[in-house]
């Protein structure tokens, strides 16, 4: 393991270690927000911009190649982020994110498949890194203390951009007062306005960051923690379980959404119009739900929910392939992954060593992830393309409904070793 002292490269006054705690958190909800807001508003155009060239077929390829080219540039990541103090990296991300952004916006009209390729990879990488480097950056200003009293705040202002994020897009594209290319220059303006909100941050000491004895910066070190240690493999297996099913119940939405809908701005009205839902869906759950059955069931009731949705929503869709039983699945899979299995797992981490969980947070967020959605892409390539016998699009439910069995049983073997092997931490 890398370990290196470095310096936070922050200025200003030091802020008051009670009284601008909640100052901080504000600034970070409003930080989270925007960029989660500026996600949103090219989520849906990716998406549709690629089908226009190359249909919903194309969908598994490029997830595969997405998340490869992730990979390779992790290590690039890292030696960024190890080299250089975090605000500069994070500032230098959103203006080059944004510079990129108008550039695809100017060369949209002579956009072809290889294009469109290029631009869903780029915006799949941009919400990557961008929400990376956030939590990075939060969690190196924050003690363990202030983490717990606010991080369910910070949070929920991503949920709350993903909502306005959602609805801005439908009600500018659905009325026709831009096009979805035009979404790209919004998205630049709403990183602009991040940059200038983390600069202001910058300059009044919120980035100000905790002092710690180390930043673990070597990327293998991730692997050799969740290795040595057979709960954290257990969680690893339970979180990643999720990124097989995902791409498998995307690809049916989609392919819904382009027999439904013919033009683009049709479908990124619609698409934008669901995020917006899929937004007040999850912040319902994350405040209505996600408390009582913490409560009075417990974190691994609350992991279960997800898994058991997404099992009945496949199988509804099995038997009705429609439109919107195919976006009650999409809600069962990523409105509750934003929610209440979000708020369970991070729960999961308690009994371990904050230097362990440190190590497998980090692999398992920006490698385990996309190793296992290429997993879940492959198997509908498999099942679409390569087998003697191809399965329809309703007929991949088959593969959802596995995997949420597999993820299940997961979690009852995660819970044994939670209550039995490992003495949790009250």
């Amino acid at each position: 393991m890398n370990l290196v002292n470095k310096s936070d490269g922050s200025r200003g006054a030091e802020p008051s270690p009670n009284g601008s705690v909640w100052i901080r958190s504000i600034a970070l909800f409003a930080n989270f927000f925007l960029i989660i807001l500026a996600y949103y508003q090219v989520k849906a155009a990716s998406r549709t911009i690629l089908q226009e060239f190359g249909g919903t077929e194309i969908f598994p390829y490029v997830w595969i190649l997405s998340a490869v080219t992730l990979i390779l540039l992790l290590s690039v990541y890292q030696r960024a982020v190890s080299r250089f103090p975090r605000v500069g990296v994070v500032l230098s991300s959103l203006a080059l994110f944004a510079g990129l952004l108008c550039l695809f916006r100017l060369l949209s009209p002579n956009f072809d498949l290889v294009s469109a390729l290029a631009f869903y990879v780029f915006v799949d990488i941009f919400s990557v890194v961008l929400v990376e480097q956030f939590w990075s950056l939060t969690n190196s200003v924050s003690t363990v203390g202030q983490g717990k009293k606010t991080f369910w705040f910070v949070g929920t202002g991503g949920l709350l951009g993903g909502l306005v994020g959602g609805k801005l897009v439908s009600y500018l594209v659905g009325n026709g007062i831009i096009t979805t290319p035009d979404l790209l220059f919004v998205c630049a303006g709403t990183l602009l306005a991040t940059l200038i909100l983390n600069v202001s941050m910058w300059l009044l000491g919120v980035y100000n960051e905790v002092p710690r004895e180390f930043d673990i910066v070597d990327s293998e070190g991730g692997w050799r923690a969740l290795a040595s240690n057979p709960y954290l493999l257990l969680i690893a297996a339970l979180l990643c379980l999720s990124q097989i099913a995902q791409p498998v119940v995307e690809y049916q939405f989609l392919s819904l959404i382009e027999n439904t809908y013919k033009t683009t701005d049709e479908r990124t009205a619609f698409l934008g119009e669901f995020f917006g839902y899929l937004g007040i869906a999850a912040i319902g759950i994350n405040v209505l739900v996600t408390p009582i059955i913490h409560r009075y069931l417990g974190i691994f009731a609350g992991l279960a929910v997800q898994p058991v949705m997404l099992a009945f929503g496949a199988f509804g869709f099995f038997l009705y392939p429609s439109l919107a039983v195919a976006a009650g699945m999409k809600i069962a899979d990523r409105g509750l992954s934003y929610s209440i299995n979000r708020a369970s797992k991070e729960q999961l981490y308690i009994p371990v060593d904050a230097e362990s969980t440190y190590l497998a947070k980090a692999w398992i967020d920006m490698l385990g992830y996309r190793l296992f959605k290429v997993l879940g892409s492959g198997l509908i390539l498999f099942a679409t393309s390569w087998l003697p016998f191809k399965l329809s699009v309703p007929e991949l439910s088959i593969i959802t409904f596995a995997v949420t069995l597999v993820w299940l049983y997961v979690i009852a073997l995660v819970a044994r070793h939670y209550h039995r092997e490992v003495s949790p931490v009250t």
